[in-house]
C-alpha cells in the first residue's frame, strides 16, 4: 500500500496550514510518492509568483518534495487516464478542466494507491479510485 498526495496538500504544508506530521498521522509507515503532476503544478505556480519570499519558500518546498520517490507516467497510466476521461465525458461530468486530477487518479488506480487530498469532492466520481480526504484548517 502506498499514498499519492494531491498537490493541494503539498501547498498546505508549504503554507504552514498543515504539518508533515499531520500527513504522517494519516499515512503512517506506508510509503508516500510524488507524481510528475505534482512537480508540474508546483512549478507552474512558482513561475507565476511575483512575491520573492513566497517564491523562495515554494522553491524550497519543491526541493523537499523531490526527496520522495517519483512515480512514472507510462503507457498503462495513459490508458487508465484515457478510460477515466472518456467515462466522465460520456456521463456528462466534466473532464476537460480536471486533466491534472485525472492524471493523479490514473497513477493511484494503476498502482492501487490511496490518493490523499483536501478536495475529495473533485475525485468522488472517479471509479476505482481509493480516496482519502484530509481537512485543511482555514488561514
Amino acid at each position: 500500500m502506498g499514498f499519492l498526495i494531491d498537490t493541494n496538500l503539498w501547498i498546505a504544508v508549504e503554507r504552514g496550514r498543515l504539518g508533515a506530521a499531520d500527513i504522517h498521522a494519516v499515512t503512517g509507515p506506508s510509503p508516500v510518492y510524488l507524481s510528475p503532476v505534482n512537480l508540474a503544478e508546483i512549478r507552474f505556480g512558482i513561475e507565476l509568483m511575483t512575491d520573492t519570499k513566497q517564491k523562495q519558500r515554494a522553491i524550497a518546498m519543491l526541493r523537499r518534495m523531490r526527496r520522495k520517490p517519483l512515480l512514472r507516467i507510462g503507457g498503462a497510466t495513459a490508458e487508465i487516464f484515457g478510460a477515466l476521461a472518456a467515462g466522465l465525458a460520456k456521463a456528462g461530468r466534466g473532464h476537460d478542466f480536471r486533466v491534472q486530477d485525472l492524471w493523479l487518479a490514473a497513477q493511484a488506480i494503476e498502482r492501487k494507491f490511496t490518493l490523499l487530498t483536501a478536495n475529495a469532492k473533485d475525485f468522488k466520481d472517479v471509479p476505482g479510485l481509493k480516496l482519502m480526504g484530509v481537512s485543511v484548517p482555514s488561514p
